[in-house]
C-alpha cells in the first residue's frame, strides 16, 4: 500500500494495534523482571531504586525516541551509546550497548572495517550484560533488521537466557513507513499505554495528510520530481527500506530503490543514468554537518542537472521512528519549496548545489 493513500489502514488499526514486524520472544507478565535464581547468582549487583511502572531497556536509538514520545522516559532505565535524541536520552541511564568509534575514519575506511569484521564473524556492537542485569527489565526493545545498525535480537535472547531474565523482548524490524508507524502502536501496547500510542500515531498521520493535501494543490499536472537518496558515499549506497516511502509521501518519485528493499551498493554510472531532479545525501550515522561534509566530497560525481541536498540522516531519514515524518516534511520543502507552502528547515536539510 502506498503512503500517499493517507494511511487509511492505520485509522483502522488504531483500536487494536498489531505490527507484523514484531516478534515477542517472551510473554512473561508485566513486572516479572528477572527471576530470583538469577539474583542469587549475581548477589554483588546493586539494583537501582525504582518505583515506576514497567522497567524498559531500549537497544535502538529509534525505540528510545518512541519511548520518550510516549511519555515513558521515567520507565526507561537502559539505552545504547548511540541514543542521542532527545539530548537527555543517556543521562542517568545504563549504557547497555557499546560500539566502535569511527569518527576518525573516512567513509571508505568505515565500509572496509565493517565488511572485514562481518566477514570474520565479529560483532559490531557489544551488549553489556552487567548493565542489562542492573536494569532488571520487564521489556527490552531490540531488532534483527541490520547487524550494522544495532545488536541483533539473537544476541539479546542469549544474554537474557544466561541471566535468567524473564523480560519480554520485542524485535522491532519495520521495513516500510507503514510498519514504522505500526511499530509505535505495538510498543505502546507492550508498555501498557495503548491510548498514548493511538494519540501519537494520529498526530503523525495528520501531518502526513497535510503534506499529501498540499502536494495535491500544486498547479498543473506536472510529473513528480525524481529523487535519489544516497545513504553512503564511498562506495555509493542507495536508501532502502522506508526511505522510498519518505520520498513518495513528500510528493516525489524515488529512483533506483523500492519500498521495503534493502539498502544496497550502486554505482555513480547508474545514478547518472537515472538523471534525477534531486539528490539527497543522507549518510547513515551522520548529522547535517557530517552529511554536508560527505556530500562535498563527492559533489563532482553527482549528475550535473540534479539539485543536491545534504540532510540530517540520523534525525529524519535512517532511524525508524516518529521523526521520519519530520523527514517527509523536510523533503517536501526541498523538492517543492514555497510553491506548496512548505518550510525548509535549515536545521535538518541544506542545499549545496
Amino acid at each position: 500500500m502506498g503512503v500517499e493513500r493517507k494511511l487509511d489502514s492505520f485509522r483502522q488499526l488504531l483500536p487494536t494495534a498489531h505490527c507484523h514486524s514484531i516478534i515477542v520472544t517472551d510473554s512473561s507478565p508485566k513486572g516479572s523482571g528477572c527471576s530470583p535464581p538469577w539474583r542469587s547468582r549475581n548477589s554483588a549487583i546493586e539494583y537501582p531504586t525504582y518505583s515506576g511502572g514497567m522497567r524498559i531497556v531500549s537497544l535502538l536509538p529509534s525505540t528510545t525516541e518512541v519511548v520518550f514520545d510516549l511519555g515513558l522516559e521515567d520507565d526507561l532505565l537502559g539505552v545504547t551509546f548511540e541514543c542521542n535524541y532527545p539530548p537527555r536520552a543517556r543521562v542517568g541511564r545504563e549504557i547497555v550497548v557499546g560500539g566502535m568509534d569511527t569518527k576518525h575514519l573516512q567513509p571508505d575506511e568505515i565500509d572496509a572495517l565493517v565488511r572485514s569484521r562481518l566477514a570474520a564473524g565479529d560483532e559490531l556492537y557489544t551488549l553489556d550484560e552487567a548493565a542489562l542485569a542492573r536494569c532488571n527489565p520487564d521489556l527490552i526493545l531490540s531488532q534483527d533488521l541490520c547487524r550494522v545498525c544495532a545488536v541483533p535480537s539473537g544476541n539479546v535472547d542469549e544474554a537474557v537466557e544466561r541471566l535468567g531474565c524473564h523480560a519480554q523482548v520485542l524485535q522491532i524490524d519495520p521495513q516500510t513507513l507503514d510498519e514504522v508507524i505500526d511499530s509505535v502502536l505495538t510498543i505502546a501496547d507492550a508498555a501498557g499505554v495503548p491510548e498514548r500510542g493511538r494519540s501519537l500515531v494520529e498526530s503523525l498521520i495528520a501531518r502526513l495528510d497535510a503534506v499529501t493535501n498540499a502536494v495535491a494543490l500544486l498547479p498543473g499536472n506536472r510529473p513528480r520530481p525524481t529523487v535519489f537518496v544516497l545513504e553512503w558515499v564511498d562506495p555509493p549506497f542507495l536508501g532502502g527500506h522506508w526511505v522510498p516511502d519518505l520520498v513518495r509521501a513528500a510528493g516525489g518519485e524515488p529512483v533506483l530503490s523500492r519500498s521495503g528493499d534493502k539498502s544496497i551498493p550502486t554505482t555513480w554510472e547508474d545514478i547518472e543514468a537515472t538523471d534525477p531532479d534531486h539528490i539527497l545525501v543522507a549518510p547513515c550515522g551522520y548529522d547535517l554537518e557530517g552529511a554536508t561534509t560527505q556530500a562535498r566530497m563527492v559533489l563532482d560525481r553527482m549528475p550535473a542537472r540534479a539539485t543536491i541536498w545534504a540532510i540530517d540522516a540520523d534525525a529524519v531519514v535512517v532511524r525508524p521512528g516518529p521523526r521520519l515524518v519530520d523527514g517527509v516534511e523536510a523533503i517536501a520543502g526541498a523538492i517543492h519549496g514555497s510553491e506548496a507552502g512548505f518550510d525548509l528547515p535549515n536545521t535538518v536539510i541544506r542545499r549545496l548545489r
